[in-house]
């Protein structure tokens, strides 16, 4: 599978199968995230990487009840220890950082038959309680992986014509 046909096959996966994920598929997924670039190469991300059952529903009640973050057999919670570096461009860089990561980690995912959805809906001091991370570090999103059990239909996308602009605006 090529990049190209792995983000056309892309979906938010919420129903996944009880089948575990092999050691080796979430170390390829993992190493992904390792070797996507970062502002200044600071590589601030940590991903802590949840499996045990109860830790993970408790997870799901930490992202507004969503319980299929609790049924995923695996639970990645993306994280940046440095939060305060600016771009020259005055955008933060740990945010955009962790997003090119987790991007990495869900296109390989799906080179491997997993499905994932990126979870940007819950409460950030619930998980870093339920997963003692310290007060200092930021969890910038939670990724539910695994097997489907569901083939979302593609989502609609804008024309190109509504998005890109050639020289200026």
């Amino acid at each position: 599978m090529d990049v190209s046909e792995a983000i056309r096959n892309r979906r938010s996966v919420r129903k996944y199968q009880t089948r575990n994920i092999e050691n080796d598929k979430l170390d390829r997924v993992l190493e992904t995230g390792r070797l996507a670039p970062s502002a200044r190469n600071l590589q601030e991300w940590r991903f802590v990487v949840v499996r045990d059952g109860s830790r993970r529903k408790r997870l799901a009640e930490a992202a507004k009840g969503q319980t299929f973050v609790g049924e995923a057999p695996v639970v990645i919670a993306a994280c940046a220890t440095v939060t305060d570096y600016v771009m020259t461009c005055g955008q933060l860089t740990y945010p955009i950082d962790l997003a090119i990561a987790v991007d990495h980690m869900t296109l390989k995912a799906v080179e491997e038959g997993l499905g994932t959805c990126w979870i940007g809906a819950f409460y950030e001091e619930e998980v870093k309680k339920v997963l003692s991370i310290p007060p200092e570090v930021r969890v910038v999103a939670l990724l539910a992986i695994g097997y489907p059990d569901e083939s979302p239909f593609p989502r609609p996308r804008k024309d190109m014509d509504e998005i890109v602009a050639f020289e200026t605006w």
